[in-house]
């Protein structure tokens, strides 16, 4: 389990976690920005990307923001998520996570950054915007 302290970054930029048609191709406007993901599955295709990018009528949660884990992380590493989501949990913050090859992404609302901050120095976390 890993109990060290982790260093986050708190990214500027205001995300949407957006949910289309399994079938739908891949947008352009999702993939206009310095973050995005998109994951397919048999029921849905999911995209995380610029707030500012995402057409009105879509399907969307709007308003969060991206917490970056300082990588690259090894992958024989456990525990990493859970060192964030603990305490994120206890002070029933909601959150989306993303995990990359070299690191991991939590997505927080943006009216909870403040408290997740909060919560995550507390743990022992170290955050710079």
């Amino acid at each position: 389990m890993h109990s060290a302290p982790l260093q986050l970054t708190i990214l500027p930029q205001q995300l949407a976690i957006c949910q289309l048609p399994p079938e739908s191709p891949i947008p352009a406007w999702a993939t206009d920005g310095p973050l995005w993901s998109l994951t397919r599955t048999p029921h849905e295709l999911s995209l995380v990307c610029a707030e500012a990018q995402v057409p009105p009528g879509t399907t969307a949660e709007r308003g969060w923001r991206a917490l970056v884990v300082a990588g690259p992380l090894d992958f024989a590493l456990t525990g990493i998520l859970h060192a964030l989501t603990g305490p994120l949990a206890a002070a029933a913050i909601s959150m989306f996570a993303l995990s990359t090859y070299d690191t991991d992404y939590v997505l927080i609302r943006a009216a909870d950054l403040e408290r997740a901050v909060a919560a995550l120095r507390a743990a022992g976390h170290t955050l710079a915007a």
